[in-house]
């Protein structure tokens, strides 16, 4: 018996970035709001972090509050109508509850409902995950125009009294609308997992655990010297990939937006690449902290705020982290 042949989509050749959305948490959170339960001092965060304030959502808040408002601004200054959003993917680790999924809350309040909506989990690499996935989903015909989130509400996951992580970590979103284009305007994407290294960057219990009383309420945890090297020597390599991968070289940037975890790994993060003086580097951390997901589209949302002249240009983005895990790729700014 001879089949039928079955009908495959296809979609365009190429995707861009139309328009980026943010939003922060409400609250600056200083230093020196934090040091006392760690025992230790402004100068010493600013010195190993560069981080001088983070945003940190108030308690009525959520992550997926943050993730509606980023969304929002995006479609407005894409200037697409929002009910031909046809795929929302929101990345992040800070969903309050498991299920539903964030991406289809925020579909329906930004009037995309009934747009296929997801979450990943992929950390601090989750936005150029998500990035690589709805740019292909489109070039596949499977969606005309995505809304692409970051969101974090790192908050919820803080122990106060923890020196590893807690004084990075702020809250935010940052969002995409990415549709077919003329031209290539998002390259190849380099992402990766190293689940041997899972512990390097995870949650110190379990909800199970919670639950049945046998420990706390589960909060962020990071071996910081370990996880300093892997970002310094082996992030670095990728970002060449993803260069080489794009078919440019680092005096073609316009932009490099690095994932905010450190200013020392970004300032070393510029050496190890040999970035001419030209090329502007995304500094986000300083005063919104490391909001895993949301930190690179909230990098260059405040970039493009800043340098409007970088429109056009292209820009290097990578995120990493928990997994471990990695991504990176070449976009054009809009």
């Amino acid at each position: 018996m001879t089949s039928p042949t079955l009908t495959q989509a296809t979609g365009p050749a190429h995707t861009r970035i139309y328009a980026y959305g943010a939003a922060r948490g409400e609250n600056f959170v200083t230093n020196d709001d934090l040091i006392e339960p760690i025992n230790s001092s402004d100068e010493w965060i600013r010195q190993r972090t560069g981080i001088v304030t983070r945003t940190r959502a108030v308690p009525e808040t959520s992550a997926t509050d943050l993730a509606i408002t980023a969304a929002r601004e995006a479609v407005e200054r894409s200037g697409i109508d929002p009910a031909k959003i046809d795929l929302v993917i929101c990345a992040t680790i800070s969903n309050a509850r498991q299920t539903p999924s964030m991406s289809a809350v925020v579909a329906d309040a930004i009037g995309a409902n009934p747009a296929p909506a997801y979450d990943t989990n992929a950390a601090c690499a989750g936005f150029a995950y998500a990035v690589a996935q709805a740019d292909a989903l489109i070039r596949a015909g499977a969606g005309t125009y995505a809304v692409v989130i970051g969101a974090e509400k790192l908050s919820d996951v803080v122990d106060p009294t923890d020196r590893s992580i807690s004084f990075l970590l702020g809250d935010g979103a940052g969002a995409v609308v990415i549709g077919p284009s003329d031209f290539p305007g998002i390259s190849a994407t380099v992402w990766g997992s190293d689940g041997s290294r899972a512990d390097t960057v995870s949650m110190n219990h379990t909800l199970i655990e919670f639950r049945d009383g046998t420990a706390p309420w589960p909060t962020l945890r990071q071996e910081g010297p370990s996880v300093f090297r892997w970002a310094v020597w082996e992030m670095a390599k990728v970002a060449k990939r993803a260069l080489e991968a794009a078919g440019i070289e680092a005096k073609d940037l316009a932009a490099f937006v690095p994932h905010q975890a450190n200013m020392r790994i970004i300032d070393e993060f510029a050496k190890q690449l040999g970035l001419p003086e030209s090329v502007v580097i995304g500094r986000d951390i300083e005063t919104t902290g490391n909001t895993s997901a949301a930190s690179v589209p909230l990098a260059t949302h405040r970039l493009l705020e800043e340098h409007p002249e970088l429109s056009g240009g292209l820009a290097l983005q990578i995120g990493f982290g928990a997994g471990l895990v990695y991504g990176a790729q070449v976009v054009v700014l809009p």
